[in-house]
């Protein structure tokens, strides 16, 4: 599926306007935007890649308080997506199948059914996401996850006392339902979201920088959770839902107070339309900072 993906992909604009291919980026906006008026926006990409040009030190500049907005979301962003328990979820689902009295075979067939639940799920976020928005789908996702994980918590809590223990055939599919739920959830939003975000959030200039903080602290936590997660299922049983529903209540208070909506808003409107207007991150916003253009 990935191979026949990225057959399918098309260059970005802002790709071929950096390359020099000017008129095959003014081509591919329209195809994408499907108008063929995209002037406006053309200019702005323009204009961007032109600002960018004149960074010499892009992880210099990514440590001036300015980028510090794109910086700070853009890692939470990726921590949180791991503190979740998706990962946990994915990587044990047939011990913690097997846990809820499930069979090996039947332990690995529920994988294969959240794995498809999470491809399926990533599909509607791919059309929902620029007609809803960016902080409803992780709101609601919150929401959606926290329930999943305490219900689940407290059926394993109430009902497996000790090694060996089972719960009975309905109790142990309403516990797969719940884990699908989790999954949906997180597949329509925290999961892909994550990495569309900072995506869209940094300026051309401090880009490839600062997505090379976000996918290194992803794969640290990834790292993290999943050396950690079985040892801690050993030692907390049940609980271990209990404590990524904590950290679901902490992403769903950062993204109220913290995340403000990108939706629609062009790369270099992002600042004024963005964190200039925003309660937290306009503090950050200085005036007169300017790239770093190196004098010759």
């Amino acid at each position: 599926m990935l191979c026949l993906g990225s057959i399918l992909i098309c260059e970005t604009p802002t790709s071929l306007i950096e390359r020099h291919k000017v008129e095959e980026g003014r081509k591919v906006l329209r195809k994408i935007r499907g108008v063929e008026n995209v002037d406006d926006e053309f200019d702005s990409i323009i204009h961007a890649c032109e600002m960018a040009k004149q960074v010499k030190d892009p992880f210099r500049k990514l440590m001036k308080p300015v980028s510090r907005p794109q910086l700070v979301i853009s890692i939470c962003l990726q921590i949180f997506q791991q503190f979740t328990g998706i990962n946990a979820i994915m990587f044990y689902a047939p011990v913690l199948f097997q846990t809820v009295g499930f069979g090996n075979d039947a332990a690995l067939l529920s994988s294969v059914i959240t794995g498809l639940v999470n491809v399926f799920s990533t599909v509607v976020s791919i059309y929902v996401v620029d007609r809803a928005g960016r902080r409803i789908l992780l709101l609601e996702a919150c929401v959606q996850m926290f329930i999943s994980q305490v219900i689940i918590g407290i059926i394993l809590f109430k009902e497996l006392k000790t090694t060996g223990d089972n719960l009975s055939k309905g109790e142990a599919i309403f516990v797969v339902i719940s884990v699908c739920t989790f999954v949906m959830g997180f597949a329509w939003s925290w999961g892909p979201l994550g990495w569309l975000i900072p995506s869209e959030i940094f300026p051309l200039e401090t880009r490839s920088a600062g997505f090379a903080f976000a996918v290194s602290t992803n794969m640290l936590f990834t790292f993290i959770i999943g050396q950690a997660f079985l040892s801690m299922l050993c030692q907390m049983q049940a609980g271990i839902f209990f404590f990524f529903a904590a950290w679901v209540i902490i992403m769903g208070a950062f993204t109220w107070f913290l995340l403000p909506e990108t939706k629609g808003v062009p790369v270099d409107a992002m600042v004024d339309k963005v964190w200039k207007q925003h309660w937290f991150w306009r503090s950050f916003m200085i005036e007169d900072d300017r790239p770093d253009v190196k004098v010759v």
